[in-house]
């Protein structure tokens, strides 16, 4: 069985997340207090304790679930678990793939997810912009109904089949759901999202943050990468940095990343951070993949003993 880890992104958090794996595993806190002291806050008190909108603000999320991720693969490591073949993340699940790959250090990882969320914090101010998720609509027809909406809005996820994300100002937004609705989406459901993600409105943080990113060093991945602009793996570290900064404004390109595994002969996906978003993509996407999710300590166990358990 040849193995996928994958890392979720941003909605994937919750207050008391990993809880129950981190009263066993000290190694949990471990991460979440070298995090915090990182980037000077108390991450592991606000993911216990909240409050929510503080752990959903996205220059805390983004560092939250990029620890998560770090400490549930340095467990599944430390338990002996199965090496995988390919790792990908979605949108800042990427991160903590190349974190996991050894790509980046955690440390510089940590600061720059944070630096991340500020920069697209003040790209678009609260409540300028949206996000939406379209179901039962095919990539084709979505795009056409963004494109007749006024202003900017576009595909800013392709989850799954029949599931894609849109993006944009608030009003185009509103009015490209409308087009969707008209076109026959089976649902339509406005994203609880601190901005618009993946989408033109993201450019005014490339500037910046290209100024922090060329400040880390990057390796080329031990274990490979699969990366969400165009699901390829990349060639070199140039590259990395190329397809890390072009995430910040363009589509997730998620189906085009898991077919990509899939076709080098990935079988099983094991779902490394809190939450089963991924695992519900992958249903979507191909019934025939075994799931397993470590955010648990009973998923932990169960995907220890059988990866392909779901």
């Amino acid at each position: 069985m040849s193995l996928g880890i994958v890392f979720p992104g941003q909605g994937s958090q919750t207050v008391g997340m990993l809880a129950d794996i981190a009263a066993e595993y000290p190694l949990v806190r471990e991460h979440f207090d070298r995090a915090g002291e990182t980037i000077g806050i108390p991450l592991w008190q606000i993911v216990c304790e909240g409050p929510e909108e503080l752990l959903a603000r996205t220059d805390v999320t983004q560092p939250a679930l990029l620890t998560a991720g770090v400490a549930l693969w340095a467990l599944w490591q430390s338990r002996d678990g199965q090496a995988p073949a390919f790792m990908a993340g979605h949108s800042l699940g990427e991160y903590s793939a190349l974190v996991c790959a050894g790509a980046i250090e955690f440390n510089d990882a940590v600061r720059l997810v944070n630096q991340r969320g500020k920069f697209m914090r003040e790209a678009v101010p609260l409540g300028e912009g949206a996000m939406a998720a379209i179901l039962g609509l095919d990539e084709a027809t979505v795009t056409t109904c963004c494109l007749e909406a006024p202003g900017i809005v576009s595909p800013a996820n392709f989850n799954a089949p029949g599931q894609i994300v849109i993006a944009g100002s608030a009003d185009s937004v509103q009015a490209a759901v409308a087009n969707c609705q008209h076109a026959g989406a089976r649902r339509t459901v406005l994203l609880n999202v601190s901005g618009p993600f993946h989408c033109a409105l993201m450019k005014p943080a490339e500037d910046d943050f290209a100024a922090v990113l060329d400040d880390v060093k990057i390796r080329m991945p031990l274990i490979p990468v699969v990366h969400n602009v165009d699901g390829k793996v990349a060639v070199d570290e140039a590259d990395v940095r190329k397809k890390l900064l072009a995430q910040l404004a363009e589509p997730v390109q998620w189906i085009s990343c898991v077919k990509t595994m899939m076709s080098r002969g990935v079988d099983a996906m094991v779902e490394c951070g809190p939450g089963k978003v991924l695992t519900g993509l992958f249903k979507r996407i191909d019934r025939t993949v075994s799931v397993a999710n470590l955010g648990t300590l009973a998923g932990m166990n169960q995907a220890l003993h059988s990866p392909s358990s779901s």
